[in-house]
């Protein structure tokens, strides 16, 4: 009975650890300094994303992805192949890898406060409109989902 009770304990630990092999990695350049961009990076990983970040500033990968710089934000990322510009949701970048539309990314330009990682009690619970943008490959733009 012992060996049967171990191995259906084992077995349960298994479902996680196997969740988190799935989960997609989301390659990130910020400032070091950044407690924004560090509070962006927890809402990904408290939402199933796996991070991996550069505190290596980010206007080099923003260039390099794509990313034109007028949607500039204090951070960069890449999952999926998609470049993923400021404060995105979590829930868009999931929208984003199911849909996998013919786009460099997404993106949050500037810093709206009440979007993660602008949403601490620093802000005072306030809540800024913004809208998340798809990038397309000639560097244009659409509203992909907007937050008022």
């Amino acid at each position: 009975m012992q060996r049967r009770n171990l191995l259906l304990a084992l077995a349960s630990t298994a479902v996680p650890f196997t969740a988190m092999a799935a989960a997609p990695m989301v390659e990130i350049w910020k400032d070091p300094n950044c407690g924004c961009c560090q509070d962006w990076v927890k809402h990904l990983n408290k939402s199933g994303f796996a991070t991996r970040v550069h505190d290596e500033g980010n206007a080099a990968a923003r260039t390099r992805l794509g990313v034109p710089a007028k949607l500039g934000s204090c951070h960069t990322g890449l999952v999926g192949g998609y470049a993923i510009e400021g404060h995105v949701p979590a829930r868009e970048v999931q929208r984003l890898l199911k849909e996998k539309p013919k786009a460099i990314g997404l993106a949050v330009p500037g810093m709206p406060v009440g979007s993660p990682g602008m949403d601490g009690p620093s802000y005072g619970d306030q809540r800024d409109p913004y809208d998340v943008l798809l990038v397309l490959a000639d560097g244009s733009t659409r509203i992909y989902q907007s937050y008022r």
